[in-house]
């Protein structure tokens, strides 16, 4: 990674630059350049990825007031070109997402609206998870709304959908639990496999953020949602992002509402015609299995953020992410010879071996 004056450097050259209107509150009503001044340029906590962020807080003048905006800095692994892309896709879809300040596609560089520190996780309780949920989901109904053809995404095939269930079986069976990968293993791993693969390809194919979940959504001015971290979105199954939403990594939900929330979404989608109709029980068994490769996969890069990245934190949510598969798991073993293999794999081999983990606690899900 670069130093951090390379890309302060960059910023203070877009600040000196760029009209002054679209630093301030982006209108157009003034072309004046902005004069050279002295900005603060702290690094403020990123995500999962290698990305580095840095606010920017210019001081206030005779002319404006106090502004901050976020300077990124991402290696050529981080797909910048696109994120710049997916951010104008989204913004033409009517999609909340930052404003763009000023972009180095090449070098990685992006300066972009601030919009605080307020992600959705923290204000979720009881009380007002219904109305932040209807309005993330609502969110998901625009996404849908966006036409496969002229989104120009890539498509979540089975090789994408397979190498993201690998990760499962890569870094967190052998490399965080240390257990064998045995012939038996590989047998039970590929059918479920197949099975789940299957389920997402078989679902309605839309514009999928693939990371939507209370991290990713930022509580913004006048209590809106805008979305963050969609530099991976492609073209995918319908139930990908609600259950990204409803069975998050980070906050769990009883399963009577998860579900409530999911068909008032599916109701809302097919009376706007995002989705042909399809029975409640079909649509539930889609989310359940699309779910399921998510948290097997997320088993995975939450192992690899560990013992690869060095980011210990995400261990604390394996409990819950486990208590997700193990649920589907024990839902679906009677009526489906791969899922029952799986369980058996799961209860008899890899749950035990959890449990003795430094990180593990039981997450008894309602």
């Amino acid at each position: 990674m670069r130093e951090p004056s390379v890309l302060k450097a960059w910023v203070s050259a877009q600040l000196t630059e760029m009209p002054q209107a679209a630093v301030i509150d982006n209108s157009r009503h003034s072309n004046t350049k902005l004069p050279e001044q002295d900005f603060s340029f702290d690094l403020i906590a990123g995500d999962a990825s290698p990305r580095k962020y840095y606010r920017v807080v210019m001081a206030p003048t005779a002319t404006s007031p106090a502004r901050s905006l976020i300077a990124v800095d991402a290696p050529s692994s981080e797909k910048t070109p696109e994120f710049l892309h997916i951010r104008q896709l989204l913004e033409t879809g009517s999609i909340r997402v930052p404003t763009l300040i000023a972009a180095a596609a090449e070098a990685g560089f992006l300066l972009l609206e601030d919009l605080g520190d307020d992600v959705l996780l923290p204000v979720l309780s009881e009380h007002s998870a219904g109305a932040w949920y209807a309005m993330a989901l609502n969110t998901l109904n625009q996404l849908a709304a966006i036409p496969n053809a002229n989104a120009g995404l890539a498509l979540y095939d089975a090789q994408k959908l397979q190498t993201e269930l690998d990760l499962f079986r890569d870094w967190f069976v052998p490399k965080l639990l240390g257990i064998s990968w045995t012939d038996a293993f590989e047998q039970s791993f590929s059918d479920l496999s197949r099975c789940l693969i299957s389920n997402a390809l078989q679902q309605p194919q839309v514009v999928v953020h693939r990371d939507f979940h209370s991290r990713n959504l930022m509580v913004v001015q006048n209590g809106e949602l805008a979305v963050i971290d969609f530099q991976d979105a492609v073209i995918g199954p319908i139930t990908y992002d609600p259950v990204s939403l409803l069975k998050d990594c980070y906050v769990h939900w009883p399963r009577q509402q998860q579900l409530a929330w999911l068909l008032d979404h599916k109701r809302l989608m097919t009376e706007q015609g995002r989705l042909e109709p399809v029975d409640d029980a079909t649509f539930v068994v889609w989310f359940d299995l699309m779910g399921l490769q998510r948290h097997i996969k997320v088993l995975g890069i939450f192992a690899r953020l560990f013992l690869r990245d060095g980011k210990p934190g995400y261990l604390n949510d394996l409990p819950l992410v486990l208590a997700y598969v193990s649920e589907v798991a024990a839902i679906y073993a009677p009526s489906m010879d791969s899922m029952a293999g799986f369980q058996n794999l799961l209860t008899q081999q890899i749950v035990p071996v959890c449990q003795k983990q430094a990180w593990y606690r039981l997450v008894t899900l309602t």
